[in-house]
């Protein structure tokens, strides 16, 4: 089998070729593990790449039988005015975005309105549509968090300190409450152990943590919609592609690509080049003949 340090090392090459601006690649295929820094190793935003978080704690709340995911997300927020047909909207369209409800992103998102959620349920929903939104994520939290209270004190013990990382930093919105789909602050290695509970399921080192009906769906559940084939399907916060790969995908490089039992994450302040990287990534694997099928 191809060594995780082979694959590394062909990946910093591609980099470096493409001139991409990447902070850290960090590979890991069965247990072996490698990583290579081009900036210090601090946390950095995550950007979108904390969604998938997001699902991890919806799917958290819903395995202790404390959340459902699947009835209307109004019966969280229940002060909500809704717009129409936002009745039937639940979380989990809210986490596939597929609640019909369009909100585009500005830089503004977070603080043009009074709330952001209550804003963005106001809006009429069109079925089960897809428009990607971080008010959608940002949504669904504020209705987890009726139920769990602080979402990243929730996260703390059943997620957090299990995979080694403390404490980790995520973006406020002026009403307190984590802006959900971006701001989560994370080392390469910390974001390198997500991805392995998600590769393994949701367990961490033998240790069940997430049932793996949420890890499945991340890699299973797609929803297609008219886009170039990057993005062209979405699920629980990832995105098929590229290739039989999939991936979680943030704003300016982050990445973290599963292809069978090989996983690659990347950050970087690179968000022209993230496409091209990512496409590198899988040829890498494809290539060297790692246990990287599936």
């Amino acid at each position: 089998m191809t060594s995780a340090q082979d694959v590394l090392d062909h990946i910093v090459g591609a980099a470096e070729a493409d001139a991409f601006g990447a902070h850290a690649a960090h590979v890991l295929i069965g247990d072996d593990s490698a990583v290579h820094h081009w900036s210090p190793d601090v946390r950095r935003d995550i950007h979108s790449v904390a969604k998938a978080v997001c699902v991890i704690a919806a799917g958290t709340a819903s395995d202790a039988g404390l959340y459902d995911v699947d009835a209307p997300v109004a019966r969280y927020l229940p002060d909500s005015t809704l717009g129409r047909g936002v009745d039937r909207v639940t979380t989990r369209h809210l986490l596939t975005m597929t609640s019909g409800i369009e909100l585009p992103w500005t830089a503004t998102l977070m603080t043009h309105w009074p709330d952001l959620a209550h804003e963005f349920l106001a809006r009429p929903s069109t079925g089960r549509v897809f428009h990607y939104s971080n008010a959608s994520t940002y949504t669904a939290m504020r209705a987890l968090a009726a139920v769990v209270g602080d979402v990243p004190d929730w996260l703390r013990p059943r997620l957090f300190e299990p995979l080694g990382i403390i404490d980790p930093p995520w973006d406020r919105c002026p009403n307190g409450r984590i802006v959900a789909g971006e701001g989560l602050h994370l080392r390469a290695e910390e974001l390198a152990r997500l991805g392995r509970l998600i590769r393994d399921d949701g367990r961490w080192h033998g240790r069940r943590l997430l049932s793996s009906r949420w890890t499945h769906s991340m890699r299973a559940d797609w929803v297609e919609h008219d886009a170039p084939p990057a993005y062209a399907r979405y699920s629980l916060a990832a995105w098929g592609g590229p290739g039989d790969a999939w991936r979680l995908h943030g704003a300016h490089g982050q990445l973290v690509i599963f292809r069978g039992d090989s996983v690659v994450t990347v950050t970087a302040a690179d968000h022209v080049g993230a496409d091209r990287m990512a496409e590198r990534v899988v040829a890498i694997l494809g290539a060297l003949g790692s246990r990287t099928t599936g």
